[in-house]
């Protein structure tokens, strides 16, 4: 085995681990919607599209707290 052999053993493994780390990284985005507060943050991922001054807001204010 010459240093080529290795390294295309190594670019194949880092390949691979690379490709099965983007899949766990996409898993978790799509698998975990709402954070621990259960807001769904996907919601505001159209807020650039819809930002005229007629469309309607994206979350509504409550004055519910006491002050």
């Amino acid at each position: 085995m010459d240093i080529a052999e290795f390294q295309a053993y190594g670019y194949f493994a880092s390949t691979l681990f690379l490709v099965v780390v983007l899949y766990a990284y996409i898993y978790h985005l799509y698998s975990k919607k709402k954070n621990a507060d259960g807001i769904d943050y996907e919601q505001y991922s159209n807020m650039a599209l819809h930002d005229d001054i007629d469309d309607t807001p994206v979350a509504s204010i409550r004055d519910d707290k006491k002050k």
